[in-house]
């Protein structure tokens, strides 16, 4: 049975990569933070399963801290991350996580002489790559440390499109410019078994994306069709949340980095090889159930 380490185990992607590498019948250790141990045990806030039953070791440590992680490969035969940060947190930076913590779990898996490296990245688009360019370091790090080793390249992850339908519930969702560019997002479980699959591939890169392409207008009336309700769709102009976005970069280079990446992701086709079985609709149908069920409990 074949070994495997997940990085990256509480978030949306990693809970479904240990299940599904679970499933194909691999022996899993988890890399967690002390913080993150509930995590485990919980149905994440997209859906995503709780994975506690389904995890033969957790390690406890964290990858801005190399004197946590001592052991963390030892006897692992193929290590997969998706870390990275998405919030500010204790101080960190994107190119101390997505960069160097992914680095030093590299290094580990180096002396370890693991088999196989599987890293999460993101889509190759010009105006998208400046504004990753911590993961994109990285990749260049990966591909220098004579590991086998597959990049993954998803468009996007169906979480990403929740809160267009957070805005649809609320009565107005709110687009950057025209709305016209396309976007085939994918659900978590159809990307962890791409990732899993990934094991046994020849592939360097994968690029892959759900089996539907919408525009992001389609995808504001999607999330208003599941709700029932009539659509209201405004649009900023480009031009406006690009300068509104640059003048967040004096007061946090974190947030203007997220917005930056946002924002530009919406004024460019993001499309890949179509995968997948799992639709955005039904994801919609089945978040906007937790959405109903809360606004009931806080009317009661």
């Amino acid at each position: 049975m074949q070994k495997v380490l997940v990085a990256g185990a509480t978030g949306y992607l990693g809970k479904f990569v240990v299940q599904e590498f679970k499933r194909q019948g691999y022996w899993v250790r988890a890399l967690v933070r002390e913080r993150s141990l509930h995590k485990l045990e919980e149905i994440g806030p997209f859906l995503e399963p709780a994975v506690k039953d389904q995890i033969d070791g957790v390690f406890v440590g964290e990858v801005t801290k190399p004197e946590t992680l001592h052991g963390l490969c030892d006897g692992i035969d193929v290590v997969f991350s998706s870390i990275g940060i998405t919030r500010q947190r204790d101080g960190v930076g994107f190119m101390d996580v997505d960069y160097q913590g992914n680095k030093n779990i590299l290094d580990l898996a180096v002396d370890a002489s693991v088999k196989k490296f599987i890293f999460v990245s993101v889509i190759k688009a010009p105006v998208i790559e400046d504004l990753v360019r911590p993961r994109e370091l990285f990749v260049e790090e990966l591909e220098n440390s004579g590991l086998d080793h597959t990049i993954i390249r998803p468009t996007g992850f169906f979480s990403d499109m929740s809160e267009v339908l957070k805005m649809a519930n609320s009565g107005r969702v709110y687009l950057i410019g025209e709305g016209k560019n396309r976007i085939n997002l994918i659900h978590g479980a159809d990307l962890a078994k791409v990732c899993v699959d990934a094991v046994g591939s020849q592939q360097y890169e994968i690029p892959v994306g759900g089996p539907v392409i919408y525009t992001h207008t389609e995808i504001g009336e999607l999330a208003f069709s599941v709700l029932g309700k009539a659509p209201k769709i405004t649009r900023i102009p480009a031009g406006l949340v690009n300068v509104v976005v640059k003048m967040v970069r004096p007061f946090s280079e974190h947030y203007y980095t997220l917005a930056a990446f946002f924002a530009t992701a919406m004024q460019v086709d993001l499309v890949a090889p179509q995968g997948g079985t799992h639709t955005l609709k039904a994801f919609y149908e089945e978040l906007s159930r937790e959405l109903l069920e809360e606004g009931s409990q806080t009317t009661v």
